[in-house]
């Protein structure tokens, strides 16, 4: 099992630099379809993946992203969007009365925010100025920070950080993911220095907004094993060898890409 997930993290992670690296269209497309997985398998869970009020989901969020390459509707008025699909859930939920619970609805509407909505923040960042640059810094805070914290905990975790619903997680093992995410962050930063110009504070700013992103990525991996918790299931998908689903491989990736996005639009 460790062998067969170890190469499909490999094979991850260079399909992630090859997106990253084209860009564009070849990442906004991918995102999308990593977003539409990944929105399934909570759906899934939820068990409305096939039903009317996950169809409008998924078209809505084909629009959101459509509307990103294209802009056929200005980036100021998404929030236009957003009210359409907020309606149209109302509708499906008033005249399908009693077919679908309150909660069903509600979790499809945060599954739409939660997984397709915060996914394409990775195309975002891409289209920043030295966004190839930045959009490493994703997989850095979330898989970087998970190897780090994993090392650490293993070595020096002796607090639990959240006892009941992930027992093996330590707060030493979060400290180490932050200081790991911080310290691969900088050493990145200065390999890159010679292909790109990035001033010396700059390398400054990424390793903190590295590990304040990794902080953030432990919560996203924690706010999915918690929906878990809840539906009593242990992975959301088969569809990466070793890992499981989209949502189980992509969990912090999926909180981590917005912080990453607002922290460097602001501070760099």
């Amino acid at each position: 099992m460790f062998k067969v997930r170890l190469l499909s993290g490999i094979v991850l992670v260079i399909l992630s630099i090859g997106l990253f690296l084209a860009g564009g269209y070849w990442l906004l497309f991918s995102t999308l379809c990593i977003a539409l997985m990944g929105m399934y398998e909570l759906y899934r869970v939820f068990g409305v993946e096939k039903s009317l009020a996950a169809i409008v989901s998924y078209i809505a969020i084909i629009v959101f992203y459509c509307n990103m390459g294209w802009h056929f509707i200005p980036n100021r008025d998404n929030l236009m969007l957003i009210m359409a699909y907020i309606i149209l859930l109302m509708f499906i939920f008033v005249f399908s009365y009693p077919k679908y619970t309150a909660n069903q609805i509600m979790g499809t509407f945060f599954g739409i925010f939660y997984v397709g909505i915060m996914l394409s923040y990775l195309y975002l960042i891409r289209n920043l100025q030295n966004g190839l640059y930045l959009s490493f810094l994703v997989l850095i805070c979330s898989w970087g920070c998970d190897t780090s914290a994993y090392c650490f905990g293993k070595l020096f975790g002796k607090h639990k950080m959240s006892p009941i619903l992930s027992p093996k997680k330590s707060v030493e093992g979060a400290i180490g993911g932050m200081l790991g995410a911080a310290v691969l962050a900088a050493v990145y930063s200065c390999l890159m220095r010679f292909t790109m110009t990035i001033p010396t504070e700059t390398i400054v700013y990424v390793s903190i907004i590295s590990a304040i992103a990794a902080l953030v990525s432990m919560v996203g991996d924690l706010t999915a094993s918690a929906i878990k918790r809840n539906y009593d299931i242990k992975d959301y998908g088969k569809i990466i060898p070793g890992h499981g689903g989209i949502m189980d491989r992509f969990d912090s990736v999926i909180i981590t890409a917005p912080i990453i996005y607002y922290l460097a639009y602001f501070f760099m």
